[in-house]
Formats: structure tokens, C-alpha cells, sequence
């Protein structure tokens, strides 16, 4: 299907995904009240799991067939399980404000595998300068400290970052480039939902004992609204609309992610981690903008 121009009807949905993502950290901490953060990785992909079957059946994709991309899905699921499961751990150490905000240094990662795997991909120009408002803006958000902070919960959303670009290369760099992008999402939320349980047990996670409704509601919310139905949104942007144009629109996640920080948790932002919010969001933009409209803005 040949791509169409983004309009306004498909504006207007990427950014109330963008939106939601914005929120995921927050419904996230909320839940680990409850329920540890390996087990809210197989929770949420179960759940993300049957969303995205009864979609396919619906569709009537034909995803369910062997065609050489086991091995690299199976690596990208184990990728992917380790960055939930990272991003999880990290918002017991830190708040959702600096978590969310050190999770999008992923271009970072990205941009810097690109190099040793990714041989035909060179950046532009913009990206590069995107790229180093990012690095600059996580290192001064590291030299810094804010209330509810720490170096450990930090620490734990870089990783969490540095797995999510090491997925997207994966994906970039294997036959999985070109299998349906459902498929791609099966593999990742398959593989968390079949490990998770697994890993729980060998790292001594305790079962959960007891649910409040808000960690139900929070649960829910995951599985259904963000691993199912948001993701199924995105693929079917994705394959009626331009990638990059769409993808410019990440730079409002992380900005959403700090004010779902204040508003539920009252998570304060100092000055100085405020200057390095202003650096990634400005990097995720950079890099993420369209070519077309970049070589436009050059010609000006």
C-alpha cells in the first residue's frame, strides 16, 4: 500500500498515542505497589498478546507461518523483556519524571549501533545535531539530583533505553525488516509473556498477595490500552502513512511523561533537570524530523 499523506484525521491519532505513552510510566509505578516489575512485564503482554491475536484474525494476516525470522525474533523478545523489565525495576529507585525522561535517550543508543550495523544509514546533519542536545541533556540530568531521585533507578532507565535501541537494531539489521510489523510485535510481547513467569520465580520476585483496584485498573490499562490497542493504532499508521512523519511526533511523549509525574505523584522538576528535559525532547525532535520537511527547512 502506497503511503498517503499524513492528515489531519492521523495527526490527531499520533499524538493521543503519543499522549498515552506519555502516561505508561506513571500507570506502571502505580501498579508496582502491588505487583513486582517482572511480573508486570508477562502481565501486560499477556494481556497485549490476546489484543493483538484477536486483530490479526480479524484482518486476516497471515503472520503465523515460518519464514526465517525466528532466530532474530527471538532475540528481539529477549530484548524486549529486558527493557521493560529494566524500565520497571527503575521506577522503584526513581520517579516516573526521570525515568521517562532517560528512557528516550534510545535514539542515542540507536544512532551509535547504527554505526557498526547499520552500514547503509547515514545520519543528516539535524539528526547528529539532535543527537548531542540528547547526550547533553541525559548528562546534565545525571549530574543532577531532584527530590525522589537516585543513581541506582537511573542507572536502570539508561539500560532500559540502551535495550530498546539494541531491539530497534535488531529489528533494522535482521529479516525482521521485512516481516509484517504485527509479527515483529508478537515476537517481543510473546517471548515477555513466556519468560516473565520464568524469570520471576529465578530472581525470587514474591507472588503478589494482594490487588487493589487501582492496581487492576493499572494492569488493564497496560495490557489492553497501551500493549494492545495503542500498538495496533501505530501499525495501522504506519502502514497507510509515512514513518518518519509520523515519528516526528515522539517529542510530546517525554514532555507528557513529566507532567503525568506532577500531576499524579507530584513529582517536583528542579531547574537544572528542567534544562536537561528541554535538551532530549529537542534532540528526540531533531532527530526524529522528517527528511522532507528537513531538506525543505535547508532550502529556506
Amino acid at each position: 500500500m502506497k503511503a498517503r499523506p499524513l492528515d489531519r484525521f492521523a495527526a490527531s491519532l499520533t499524538l493521543a498515542l503519543c499522549v498515552l505513552w506519555g502516561f505508561n510510566q506513571v500507570v506502571a509505578k502505580i501498579a508496582l505497589a502491588d505487583v513486582g516489575p517482572i511480573a508486570q512485564t508477562g502481565v501486560r503482554s499477556g494481556i497485549g498478546c490476546i489484543c493483538v491475536i484477536v486483530y490479526v484474525a480479524a484482518t486476516g494476516r497471515r503472520i503465523f507461518r515460518i519464514d526465517g525470522t525466528e532466530a532474530a525474533g527471538a532475540l528481539a523478545g529477549l530484548l524486549f523483556t529486558a527493557e521493560f523489565v529494566a524500565l520497571y525495576e527503575s521506577l522503584r529507585w526513581t520517579t516516573a519524571v526521570r525515568a521517562t525522561v532517560f528512557l528516550f535517550a534510545a535514539p542515542f543508543f540507536v544512532a551509535l549501533g547504527a554505526v557498526f550495523v547499520l552500514k547503509d544509514e547515514r545520519l543528516r546533519r539535524m539528526q547528529w545535531l539532535g543527537l548531542t542536545l540528547a547526550f547533553l541533556g541525559v548528562a546534565i540530568g545525571l549530574a543532577g539530583r531532584s527530590p525522589g531521585g537516585g543513581p541506582i533507578g537511573d542507572a536502570l532507565a539508561l539500560l532500559a533505553a540502551a535495550l530498546w535501541g539494541a531491539t530497534t537494531l535488531v529489528i533494522k539489521a535482521t529479516p525482521l525488516r521485512r516481516a509484517d510489523p504485527t509479527k515483529v510485535l508478537l515476537y517481543q510481547i510473546g517471548a515477555a509473556t513466556l519468560i516473565a513467569p520464568f524469570a520471576a520465580v529465578a530472581f525470587g520476585e514474591p507472588l503478589p498477595a494482594h490487588l487493589s483496584a487501582a492496581t487492576l485498573a493499572a494492569l488493564l490499562w497496560q495490557g489492553v490500552v497501551v500493549a494492545g490497542l495503542s500498538y495496533v493504532c501505530w501499525f495501522w499508521l504506519l502502514g497507510r502513512y509515512p514513518a518518519p512523519q509520523l515519528s516526528a511526533f515522539t517529542f510530546v511523549t517525554p514532555l507528557v511523561g513529566v507532567f503525568a509525574g506532577w500531576l499524579v505523584f507530584g513529582e517536583t522538576v528542579t531547574p537544572g533537570f528542567a534544562v536537561a528535559i528541554a535538551f532530549v525532547v529537542a534532540g528526540v525532535a531533531l532527530v526524529n524530523w522528517p527528511r522532507r520537511a528537513a531538506a525543505a527547512a535547508a532550502r529556506i
